[in-house]
């Protein structure tokens, strides 16, 4: 396979330029013009791919690595795929069908806390199919979380392409006012019996209320009520509101592309360092560091 950097050819006039390829793979299809979004590290560029903010388990094939700008980095690779190294954090899986979870004393406490604090709340619960979602939609479900995270526009595209062969859980809040306290939006993936977590807009003025936490809850009940078997967190190294929750932890695999001399290679806060083991950045397959994952 070739590994080095993706070359363009001279442009030429927009009359003559052939279409673009567009290629399929997993849930995703991309062309060489809308595979990538630049992204930064204390400045220092790179890219992830167009769904890497609002996306699980993203499928990788020879003709993306071949498209794909550098440096290059794709998180969250399918747990079944022959690509990737697993990095330094987990998935945080909750399992609807566990007794720890629903019957554990103090979770059980405080899921009936969460509950009386909404009690006089209006949840509105609806399964949208993806294709039908447009940017606009999605600006209108997440748009202050998108600016508060910055999540670029080719991410949400990104989003909508990912969903255009699922369904998608939407859960709405409303105070008795009729005043908006959340939208949380997930992915429903029936090859793996999950629901993903994709993302939560909540209200500011109701954050004493823990708005977030209840939002999580009411996907994991809806969940356990439809016959899914977990509810995937995404990440948990960085937010520890999610202990509440997770029963399981999955690991997460990665490719990282970087040249040498990238000044990524530098800094030793980069990803690289942080989130790669020693030795796992410039390695496609997983074989030879599947002993990682148990660590």
């Amino acid at each position: 396979m070739r590994m080095e950097m993706f070359s363009v050819a001279t442009a030429t006039s927009k009359a003559f330029d052939p279409p673009a390829h567009t290629h399929r793979v997993g849930h995703q299809t991309f062309t060489a013009g809308n595979l990538c979004v630049p992204s930064y590290h204390n400045e220092i560029p790179y890219y992830t791919t167009r769904w890497d903010a609002l996306c699980p388990y993203i499928a990788v094939s020879e003709e993306m690595i071949a498209c794909a700008k550098r440096p290059l980095i794709v998180y969250a690779l399918p747990p079944d795929s022959p690509y990737g190294v697993p990095i330094n954090d987990k998935y945080g899986l909750v399992d609807l069908r566990s007794q720890s979870l629903w019957e554990d004393p103090r979770r059980s406490r405080k899921f009936s806390e969460l509950s009386k604090r909404f009690k006089q709340f209006r949840l509105e619960t609806t399964l949208v199919a993806g294709r039908t979602l447009d940017v606009s939609t999605m600006l209108e479900m997440g748009g202050e979380h998108f600016d508060k995270c910055e999540i670029a526009i080719q991410e949400i595209e990104g989003f909508l392409d990912y969903v255009r062969t699922l369904d998608v859980l939407v859960i709405r809040c409303f105070h008795e006012s009729g005043e908006l306290v959340f939208t949380d939006v997930s992915i429903l993936l029936p090859a793996y019996e999950q629901i993903y977590g994709s993302f939560c807009q909540w209200n500011e003025n109701y954050r004493s209320r823990s708005p977030g936490l209840y939002a999580c809850l009411a996907v994991c009940e809806w969940g356990r009520d439809n016959g899914y078997h977990y509810y995937n967190l995404g990440p948990v190294g960085d937010y520890n509101y999610k202990d509440l929750f997770v029963t399981d932890l999955q690991p997460i695999y990665a490719i990282a592309l970087v040249e040498p001399g990238h000044p990524l290679w530098n800094d030793p806060t980069s990803p690289l360092h942080t989130d790669f083991p020693a030795g796992g950045v410039n390695k496609l397959y997983r074989r030879k560091f599947e002993v990682i994952s148990s660590g």
